[in-house]
């Protein structure tokens, strides 16, 4: 029976994520077998499993810091907002529904079967669960039905370490306030604190380390350095979307979409050093890119309507007709199209006229397309031509089914294998039309060699050479990326008072970085 501990922390975004994946990447290098569990996650950033179930990636991301392939189990219930008071639920990786925040909160307490039985299977599985909460314990006015903060860890008796985030300030304020709302029980299954994201010089905090101890009778195991990490997020908070690189040669505009999803499908653009990748919301920051990129969305229609209400639609139609490369991905795609019909409902209902950049047609179904594809490019007309034959591979996610409508100078994005039931099926994806590109694939960015002919073919579309382009695979990239948050952890967290806190041995089995990618 597998070991646990959860990570709870004192607000959404103190830093849960990162310390859930990197203890189970520390699992995993001390030769455990790890896994990360969170029983109810809200996030439009979603993945798709092999069996065809779908996940949040806070998960699917953990779950590759600890070498585990992605499953359900790891997370089975997750809620998609689509509006500010509704989500679409999703449990064991299948839709259940759409409901109200309201009546969500009533039924989600007969969940609780589902949870447990994901978790003794994972139980099974592994030597130790790191289980990751859901924004704050002490919210009060939740408490009474929680199934994902102390509710769940009185349910699978975990220990508790809380994670306070001091660069928003009042961290010492955070953890006693938190602790305090907490009833006497609960209070008890907190058995560490974690200081996260500190800047400076940590003796400057030893007499506050000192007072909360003091405060709260429990010992900090650790002050965690603010880290300069690049790992998948999936919430709306992450900071990806302020960042800019200005001494990137390209230019390429993300439009921020009110219920952006799978931003996720960027992050590879965002690893080299020759682009600038931007987030734009408005006309004003849109500006002369060289590539404009429309990300999925949990509501095409209603996202579609913003664009046109606020100007970018225009603006975007105008950057493809001076040459800019357009490329939608899933809700992305279909925005590209010349309509988009709902005769279920399963957005706004009715018919909307789309932005008409490419020859197909849209119409939402109740069904939802969830599969993992793999394939190759076609023959891919415009600047992106080079790209044309290279392998990929990515997931499909999204309820709708797209039609071309039959112009020859139209040709499809990819030739791909997709799971249909328990067949592979041949079929054909997208399409493109001179500079403006649309897919349904996510991911489609990731395969080794794509980002570097991507960004050869806009850099010679614009007239420049781009010298010394990192040639580091995505996969590379992220195993770097989570030996790295290992290593700050072990440095800055008492990890044999956290093997002791989960009942396990404590096993200093730090090797170099070398020897552990082997």
């Amino acid at each position: 029976m597998a070991k646990n501990i959860m990570i709870q922390g004192t607000m959404s975004n103190a830093g849960k994520s990162l310390v859930t994946a990197g203890l189970c990447r520390i699992f995993k290098q001390d030769g455990y077998r790890a896994a990360p569990f969170k029983s109810q996650n809200m996030a439009l950033n979603s993945f798709i499993t092999k069996e065809g179930l779908e996940m949040g990636r806070a998960q699917v991301m953990q779950a590759e810091a600890a070498g585990a392939e992605p499953t359900v189990l790891m997370n089975p219930i997750l809620l998609k907002p689509t509006n500010d008071t509704g989500s679409q639920v999703i449990v064991n990786g299948e839709v259940q529904g759409t409901m109200s925040a309201r009546d969500y909160f009533s039924y989600k307490k007969q969940l609780i079967p589902d949870i447990l039985s994901a978790y003794h299977v994972l139980e099974q599985q592994f030597d130790y669960i790191v289980i990751e909460g859901a924004g704050s314990p002490a919210e009060i006015n939740l408490k009474q039905d929680d199934i994902v903060n102390m509710g769940l860890a009185e349910l699978v008796d975990a220990p508790v370490l809380l994670v306070g985030d001091i660069d928003r300030g009042g961290v010492f304020a955070q953890l006693a306030g938190t602790i305090l709302l907490l009833a006497p029980e609960e209070k008890a299954r907190i058995q560490g604190l974690v200081i996260n994201k500190f800047r400076g010089d940590q003796s400057i905090l030893d007499s506050g380390v000192k007072m909360i101890e003091e405060i709260t009778k429990i010992p900090v195991v650790g002050v965690v350095p603010y880290m300069q990490i690049d790992l998948e997020e999936e919430d709306s908070l992450t900071e990806r979307f302020g960042a800019k690189n200005n001494k990137g040669l390209l230019d390429l505009a993300v439009i921020r979409l009110p219920r952006i999803s799978n931003f996720t499908d960027f992050a590879a653009l965002e690893t080299s050093d020759k682009v600038n990748l931007r987030y734009v919301s408005n006309v004003q920051q849109l500006g002369e890119p060289d590539m404009i990129l429309l990300p999925g969305t949990k509501n095409t229609m209603g996202d579609l309507k913003w664009m046109r209400q606020n100007g970018l639609e225009t603006a975007v139609c105008k950057a493809r007709d001076h040459g800019c490369v357009i490329f939608g991905i899933c809700g992305g795609y279909q925005m590209l199209g010349i309509s988009l019909e709902d005769p279920d409902q399963v957005e706004e209902g009715g018919t909307l006229r789309a932005m008409g950049m490419l020859p197909v047609v849209t119409t939402f179904s109740k069904e939802k397309v969830r599969t993992q594809v793999a394939g190759h490019f076609a023959g891919l007309c415009g600047t992106l031509g080079p790209l044309s034959g290279m392998e990929l591979s990515g997931y499909e996610i999204h309820m709708g089914v797209t039609t071309v409508c039959g112009k020859e100078s139209t040709v499809p994005m990819a030739e791909i294998n997709a799971m249909s039931g328990n067949r592979q099926k041949h079929t054909m994806d997208g399409c493109c039309q001179g500079n403006v590109y649309g897919t349904y694939i996510h991911g489609i960015f990731d395969e080794d060699g794509i980002l570097n002919a991507l960004l050869t073919s806009l850099a010679e579309y614009k007239g420049i050479s781009l010298e010394n382009l990192a040639k580091v695979s995505r996969r590379e990239y992220k195993e770097a990326q989570y030996d790295l948050l290992a290593d700050t952890l072990r440095k800055h967290l008492d990890m044999e008072k956290i093997y002791q806190i989960m009942g396990g041995e404590y096993e200093n089995k730090i090797r170099t970085s070398a020897a552990r990618r082997n």
